[in-house]
């Protein structure tokens, strides 16, 4: 272990868990990516957007404004249920009640996507809802058992692991569907609309191992007579929204984070609709871009897990988003790109061909970002709060898929999709300035320093 992760939190207690219930954790994540890549940014985005809407003269912009509505208001809807079942399974020892509800509701609801026909768009917009509500809920979830799986100077690691994993799920997904399944076209509808019974399918059974292998280790509270578990998780909620005062660098680092995942949900939500509607590419660039984003993406999860673990999780954070910022330029100048090296270097590349090269800095920047953002707010919570303040990260990253989609969708109905990719640098930028304020060092001290707290306020005394 290095000075730099040894000073995160010098004090760690935290055994690891056996490598069998950190297996079955990161199995989460690899069940998961199905729905993930599916249905929000390979297959059924193009199919919501192309077919079941269609071009109505208008270049798209109205079918991305519903999926960019639809992803919105399920963001809105876990922005205002997040918190306080983070809450309430704090109170209740009820994370992994809570992750098989999430989860069965995800199945459900991603493999009715069966009966979302050409003009079927209101079924459609409903469905896309309720599934990404319910998907959205189960990633707060499981975040919040990542602090018991290790000590703190471990959590890049297992958390990079997690990532990493879930990009092989997806490409066994995926890659089963775009074979198996092919275009996302209308002469192809009849077979591509299995992609929801899939995915579900596929999460449902690759999910298993994580609620075989996964411990509960919180205990329940004692309700005091008369009152609810929903009403005392408003009240926690309120008093976390007070102590952040305690956690200051937490809550800076959670500001930043609304920027920076705004502009993921972007790129996650529109990558393939991007190449489709804007890059005009053929289906085996879109096959071959799939296999790149996913290897470049599990391969960034790992490696910045190691380097997150030396240099710390705050300067790996900000060495993503500049990653991500250099990749929102070249998205926006492909064209214009591949003209200029095609013109200079005497080549024929077509624009489809440079955007698989800026394909790997996207999925290089996808995976290691949000890996060392799950494991910052890990670094910066207390082990006691981990699942009230894991509920804020959820609930910080879905308000920045309101903020981002809902804004992207508005901007590129008025100035096209090409133009108003340029959001996401923007929002990076933003990102990048708002945690050069956070100090790892002391967010991780003064979650330490709750923690010996709340110890010594629970241990008896000789007296009692």
């Amino acid at each position: 272990m290095t000075l730099a992760a040894a000073a995160t939190r010098p004090m760690s207690t935290t055994a690891y868990a056996s490598r069998k219930e950190i297996f079955g954790w990161a199995m989460f994540d690899f069940a998961n990516q199905a729905y993930t890549l599916l249905i929000i940014t390979v297959v059924f985005g193009e199919l919501f957007t192309t077919v079941i809407v269609g071009d109505r003269g208008d270049d798209y912009r109205f079918a991305n404004l519903l999926w960019s509505a639809a992803l919105a208001l399920s963001y809105l809807m876990v922005v205002a249920s997040g918190p306080v079942c983070g809450a309430a399974m704090d109170v209740s020892a009820g994370k992994k009640r809570f992750l098989f509800i999430s989860y069965l509701a995800t199945v459900v609801t991603t493999a009715l996507l069966y009966f979302v026909a050409p003009g079927f768009v209101w079924l459609g917009v409903v469905l896309i809802v309720l599934s990404n509500y319910a998907y959205s809920m189960g990633e707060s979830f499981i975040a919040a058992f990542l602090p018991d799986l290790g000590p703190p100077e471990a959590l890049g690691r297992i958390s990079g692991f997690g990532w990493a994993l879930g990009y092989v799920g997806g490409l066994f997904a995926a890659g089963f569907t775009l074979v198996v399944l092919g275009e996302a076209t209308a002469e192809n509808f009849d077979r591509i609309r299995w992609v929801g019974p899939f995915a579900a399918g596929f999460f449902l059974v690759t999910a298993i191992p994580t609620f075989l292998w996964l411990r509960e280790r919180g205990t329940p509270q004692r309700l005091p007579a008369g009152q609810g578990y929903a009403g005392i998780a408003w009240r926690r909620v309120g008093t976390t929204f007070h102590e952040l005062r305690r956690f200051r660098d937490l809550g800076t680092f959670l500001v930043s984070l609304v920027f920076s995942m705004a502009g993921v949900y972007i790129i996650i939500a529109f990558a393939f609709i991007y190449g489709a509607q804007v890059i005009g590419w053929d289906t085996t660039t879109r096959n071959l871009m799939f296999i790149i984003v996913q290897i470049t993406a599990a391969a960034g999860a790992l490696g910045f897990g190691v380097i997150q673990d030396r240099l710390g999780a705050k300067r790996t954070y900000l060495l993503t988003l500049c990653l991500w910022v250099l990749a929102i330029f070249a998205i926006w100048a492909t064209p214009e790109l591949t003209a200029w090296l095609n013109a200079y270097l005497g080549l024929g590349w077509q624009p489809q061909e440079l955007f698989l090269v800026v394909g790997c800095l996207a999925g290089l920047s996808l995976g290691s970002s949000q890996s060392a953002s799950r494991a910052l707010v890990g670094l910066l919570s207390p082990s006691h709060k981990a699942a009230e303040f894991f509920g804020f990260w959820g609930l910080a990253n879905k308000l920045a898929g309101v903020v981002g989609i809902i804004g992207l969708g508005l901007l590129q109905s008025v100035v096209g999709l090409k133009a108003s990719i340029l959001l996401c640098a923007a929002l990076f930028v933003m990102a990048i300035l708002i945690c050069l304020a956070v100090d790892q060092n002391r967010g991780s001290r003064a979650a330490q320093q709750w923690e010996a707290r709340e110890l010594a306020s629970l241990t008896p005394t000789k007296e009692s």
